[in-house]
């Protein structure tokens, strides 16, 4: 009986180092989760028959230190959850590795090249798709012809009327040129200008010109210059109340000015911009610009992607656009320490594990995402190795009983 016990101590010891040791390998492996083998006594009704291996918990929901790569397609969970995968046999499987990539397909794969799933997304939307594999959409984007340009500032009321000291017969709306220059306007016929880039159908690029000149209290005169070419058909006055608030033309309504840009290098629709003022203020002090951005963009080619800390999916392009294309997925387990564990630092699900819930990072109980960083290995190697030397002390000890137990048998041999 008692060699019995001894060998059933070493045989669980065996399993048991077998469980440190891959801890100890995996020490560096991204997003790997430590094990605990758990010894369990085994007894033939009030007779101990020895031990054995009861279980071995995973501590999954250990998170492992954060490391920074610099890398914009490496994730790390914050938390909760599970990246998605498919395998070659469109299998599930679920990993806490964010090292993502594309393939010659276009589409989202992890490093072992399974298929990352998500919610695809159309750029400009904010409509999630169904559960299925992610794709990068490489190549150009089309150019969008611009509609309007926003446009913030505080105009001085310190400003003075460009003609007032009688240096220049300045007659509104009109922007003298330099007279050594006859090309440049001249800068003391106007309190300040702006240059804001616009687009057409085709993507060429035009340049809109803003001239302030302050012509009377409160009232300010825009005279435009567009491609570099003055119109004083389509100038704007902009009117403000004695508290420095712009008055809108229409009760309620933005302060706007309507400009027409002729077509060029082969397009041939007219482009028609709104300029929006609305915000504009006239405060004493320096004259600042908060906002001047039109919409619209140039055509642009495809240049990488980037993950963001809610999952997003983002394509970048050369012209500076950035469109998301969709949403990584994370899955959520009633009992994740319950998964199975397979190979590529993976694990599948099982009954008891339960049903995985898909969600996106950082919504319900997934954990947002830590973009540009990986989630090392939660291994704690002196742990493992203390672990280490406590079961070779345990090895060496039931190895002491058997050889006792082999010297009593020899013992009695001999007597008889």
């Amino acid at each position: 009986m008692g060699f019995d016990i001894a060998m059933s101590g070493i045989q669980a010891i065996n399993e048991q180092l077998g469980t440190l040791s891959n801890n100890i390998a995996n020490a560096g492996t991204f997003g790997f989760k430590s094990s605990r083998a758990n010894f369990a006594s085994q007894y033939a009704g009030d007779q101990a028959s020895g031990t054995k291996i009861g279980s071995v918990s995973q501590s999954i929901g250990t998170m492992g230190n954060t490391t920074q790569t610099g890398r914009g397609m490496d994730a790390s969970i914050n938390g909760r959850g599970f990246f998605v995968v498919k395998d070659g046999l469109g299998a599930p499987q679920y990993t806490r590795v964010g090292i993502f990539d594309s393939d010659a397909n276009g589409f989202l794969v992890d490093q072992s090249g399974r298929r990352v799933q998500g919610f695809a997304q159309a750029p400009g939307s904010t409509v999630l798709g169904p559960l299925g594999d992610l794709t990068v959409p490489a190549g150009q984007i089309p150019a969008v012809v611009s509609t309007k340009l926003t446009y913030t500032s505080n105009f001085s009321a310190d400003w003075k009327a460009p003609n007032a000291d009688g240096a220049h017969a300045f007659v509104p709306p009109d922007v003298l040129t330099d007279p050594l220059n006859p090309t440049t306007p001249d800068p003391s016929t106007y309190n300040m200008s702006r240059v804001s880039t616009v687009y057409d159908a085709q993507g060429n690029q035009h340049s809109i010109t803003q001239y302030f000149i302050k012509t009377a209290n409160n009232t300010i005169n825009v005279s435009f210059a567009i491609d570099g070419q003055g119109d004083a058909s389509q100038d704007k006055v902009l009117t403000f109340d004695g508290k420095g608030a712009l008055i809108p033309t229409t009760a309620g309504q933005p302060e706007t000015a309507t400009l027409t840009v002729s077509p060029t290098n082969g397009a041939t629709t007219p482009l028609t911009l709104t300029v929006d003022y609305t915000g504009s203020t006239q405060f004493a002090g320096e004259a600042t610009t908060s906002v001047n951005k039109a919409d619209g963009y140039g055509a642009g080619n495809f240049t990488g992607t980037e993950i963001s800390k809610d999952g997003s999916l983002i394509a970048k392009y050369s012209n500076g656009q950035r469109q998301t294309v969709g949403k990584i997925a994370l899955a959520t387990f009633p009992s994740e320490s319950s998964l199975t564990p397979i190979s590529d630092t993976s694990w599948s699900a099982n009954l008891a594990s339960g049903t995985p819930l898909y969600t996106t990072p950082g919504v319900g109980m997934a954990g947002a995402l830590t973009t540009s960083a990986l989630e090392q290995s939660n291994v704690d190697v002196t742990t493992e190795l203390v672990g280490l030397m406590t079961a070779q002390r345990n090895y060496q000890a039931n190895s002491k009983v058997l050889q006792t137990e082999s010297t009593v048998l020899q013992s009695l041999m001999q007597a008889m």
